[in-house]
Parts: structure tokens; sequence; C-alpha cells
């Protein structure tokens, strides 16, 4: 009875540790490599915890990128657990991988102990299954496709409108005048979003179309499997029976000579058929490296599409966009202007430091406010920002009032002089780390309770004076820019 108790508990915690890495790591990263994971037995006498994993590559990339996230989070859970273990299932070993050769798909795991052994995602090849997609077959419902990852919830801006209209294009009932797509964006700008939107409308428009989505990664595993096990005739059949083939981070395909010869073949047949394709890549295709010249040709024969880094407004948008899901959580302007302004170097990035910060809020019962935002999102908005110092600040808001750069530490209360001093302190906070004593002494050796009434007062002016918004407004952009 104690075991049962036990095993029932380790379920639970895992329960709570899944749901957390979830929200942290996103849907997809999720059910791809940590909802696969089972549960082992734990040894009190050494305090090690096994995680179980159906294939040895799964655990090989879940022990190389989440071993201490998961050990973290596993101590922090039962303090008795200090040594987390990620293994393939013993009984998993010898096992000959039937997923190319017709296996049923087994239930998703839900964390009990005795749980069927999961499969990581896998796509439907006519009957039979390749790992690691997402697809619909025959009318099917999709099985690996986001539900939130459409269209409707992919905010557009200048940067993106184009790779969003060609993404609609595709998808489209009529057929498209080009193919394939290729999508080229670095990471965390919405590349896989459209890929994901393309898949939800693709088969919304073919109800019986059949899809193809997986990582070049991922592409090339199933590849070398195949040809270990002499089903390359299998393989290539049920690759190429698809209406749509997407292929994720083609940059890794680089060097894999017969994996980019058997992609380079099924593009051809898939052409050929009037079929549709969609790549997507980090880099154009003339500068993916160790490429085939041939498989080049292919990949950019057709519409090139980049998605450029989010500008300050489309950012913004994306905010506004994604609070609506937050309702009631009240969220400033301030601080939505905070972190459109600091998190710039790609969407993921803010939109997971404002749900960061929400979570955060709801879970303590705070309110909001730009202070929780620099307490709670160090982190990300450390690795964010450009290094812009006090004396940088200083010459510019200087130039901008038109007043002497000496009367920034002058002890002279004018307001002339006064004001622009408040706003300077102001941008010091809200662009450097420096601390509030570190500010003051900056400023002619003020005491930091001087400079928290400056940030407070500049803070309350933006809500009530529309001059000195603007004023604020065009500062951050000078210097930021």
């Amino acid at each position: 009875m104690m075991e049962d108790q036990e095993a029932l508990d380790l379920a639970a915690d895992w329960a709570d540790i899944s749901q957390g890495l979830r929200k942290d790591l996103g849907q997809q990263l999720h059910s791809q490599w940590i909802k696969p994971i089972q549960l082992g037995s734990f040894c009190k006498d050494t305090g090690t915890l096994d995680l179980f994993l159906p294939t040895e590559f799964s655990a090989n990339w879940v022990a190389d990128r989440f071993a201490d996230r998961l050990s973290l989070a596993w101590k922090i859970a039962r303090s008795e657990v200090r040594h987390v273990r990620i293994s393939v299932h013993p009984t998993r070993r010898q096992a000959p991988d039937l997923r190319l050769a017709g296996a049923s798909r087994r239930p998703a795991n839900d964390g009990a102990p005795n749980a069927p052994i999961p499969q990581p995602p896998a796509l439907t090849l006519g009957g039979a299954e390749l790992g690691g997609g997402e697809f619909s077959v025959l009318g099917q419902p999709s099985i690996g496709l986001d539900p939130s990852l459409t269209f409707a919830s992919f905010v557009t801006g200048t940067a993106n409108v184009l790779a969003c209209n060609a993404a609609q294009r595709i998808a489209a009932a009529e057929k498209p005048q080009f193919s394939p797509l290729y999508l080229k964006a670095a990471t965390g700008q919405g590349k896989t979003h459209l890929l994901h939107a393309i898949g939800h409308a693709f088969l919304q428009n073919h109800p019986r179309g059949r899809i193809f989505y997986c990582s070049a990664e991922r592409f090339m595993v199933e590849f070398v499997q195949a040809l270990r096990q002499n089903q390359m005739i299998e393989f290539k059949a049920r690759l190429r029976g698809f209406d749509l083939l997407m292929v994720d981070d083609i940059q890794f395909i680089i060097g894999k000579a017969s994996a980019q010869e058997e992609l380079l073949y099924t593009i051809d047949a898939l052409l050929g058929e009037g079929k549709r394709l969609v790549f997507a890549a980090d880099r154009a295709p003339q500068a993916l490296d160790g490429v085939e010249q041939r498989l080049l040709s292919r990949l950019s024969m057709g519409l090139v599409a980049d998605i450029q880094p989010a500008d300050i407004e489309l950012r913004r948008k994306i905010l506004e966009h994604r609070l609506a899901r937050f309702a009631p959580t009240a969220v400033p302007d301030d601080v939505i202007e905070f972190l459109a302004r600091t998190i710039n170097r790609n969407v993921r990035e803010l939109v997971g430091g404002l749900n960061k910060l929400i979570a955060y809020a709801q879970l303590t019962g705070q309110s909001v406010s730009l202070q929780l935002a620099e307490e709670q999102l160090t982190d990300i908005l450390s690795a964010n920002r450009r290094r812009i110092t006090i004396d940088e600040i200083q010459r510019t808001v200087c130039q901008f009032y038109r007043v002497d750069r000496t009367e920034m530490a002058s002890k002279r209360r004018a307001r002339a002089v006064v004001r622009p001093r408040q706003v300077a302190m102001y941008l010091a906070k809200v662009l450097t780390p420096r601390s509030y004593p570190e500010i003051g002494r900056k400023f002619g050796g003020r005491d930091h309770s001087t400079v928290i009434h400056a940030v407070r007062l500049i803070e309350d002016l933006r809500t009530r004076d529309a001059d000195m918004d603007g004023d604020v407004r065009t500062l951050l952009r000078q210097l930021e820019d």
C-alpha cells in the first residue's frame, strides 16, 4: 500500500511539474519532448528518480536540453529527489521500431506510473506513422497542430505581412501561383506559428487532404531508421502521398547527403503532382552551406518570404492582442510600453515575458506594475537591453531640452533644469540595471529617495500630460535606435 501511495504521489508531482513546463516551453516543445516521459522507480537510498523515454534519440535530446530544468523542478517538488536519471525504457531498448511499419497509435501518457509507454508525436503516412510532426489523414482531425497557432491569432505588421499573406495563399482552396514557399526568419519571430496556421487553414479548405509537418532533424532520423530497417520503399511511397509537405528548420539538414537526396526526389515528385510545399529556416536558401546545389535550387524556386524582427509598433500590437487572453487582469500602459521597448530580440521572449509577469501577479495577488516587471523579468530584460549608459542618457536629455550637461549634477532648482534632470533619472532607471543609489551618485551625489521621487513623478506625468509622454517616447527612440 505504501508503495502504491508513493507511486500516486510521484504521479501527482509529475503532473504539476509537466504542467509548469508546458507553460514555460510552449505547447509544441512540451508535446514533443516532455509529454512522452514516463515515470520510473525512485530509489530512496540514493535519491535517484528514473525518467524514461521511448527512443534513444528522444532520451538523448531531453537529457541534453532539459536535464537541469527537470532536476531542479523535481528537487523543488520533492526534496528527497537528489538525482534525475533520463534514459530509454528498459523494455524498449531491444524492441523493433514499428512506426514505419503501420504500428497503431498508443494513447497519450497521463502521468500515471503504469500508463502505456508514450510515443513521440507522430505523422500518419497513409496508415503507418512517421514520428515527430503534425498531420491529418483523410479528414481525421489534426493530432499535433497547436490549436492556438492560427492565422486569426497571428498579429501582422510591416515586418511579417508578406510572409503571412504568402502563407494564407499556400493554404487556400485554389491552387497557389507558387510552390514551394520558403519562410526565412530568426528564432522566435513567428515562422513556426505560420506553419501551424497553414496546416489548420489547409485542413479547413481541404477536409480530406493529407499533410506532413516535421523538423529537418526529425526527417533525417526517420530516414536513417528506414534505411537501417530496409524500409526505404515504404518510406518513399508514404512520404510522397501527402498533399502538403512542411519541413521546419531546414538548416539542420546541412551535410546529410543521403537525406538531402531523398528530400530532393520527394520535392520533385510532389511538385510534379501539383502538391504544396513549405520550408522554414533561420537563413536564406543561398546561405545554407553544405547543401547540394540542386536542393538549393528547389528550395528557392518558389517564393522566399522574410519575416523581419518585429518593430516597436508590432511588438505593442502583439502584447495588446495577447492581453485579451488574460482578462480581467489589468496591465498598465507604461508596462506594455516598457516590455515592447525592452524585450526586442524576438516575439517568443516578448510573449513569454508577459505571460510570466501576469502569472506571477495572479498567483501572488499583486497588481501588475513597472516595478514588478523589473523585479520578475530580470533575466529576460538584461538579455535584451542594449548597454545604454547613464552618461549617454544625460547627454541625450540635455541636447533634447537644450540645457548644459553640468546641470545634471548641479544644485539648481529652476523648473527648466529640474524637469530634464528628473526625466534623465527616470530614463536611467528604465533603461539601465543601476540601482537608485547608483543613479543618485551619477546626478551629483543625490540621495536615492530623490531618484525614487523623480521616477514616480515622471511615471505619473506620463499618464496625465500628453506633452511629457511625447517627450519621453521621443527620448526612448533616440536612445534605443
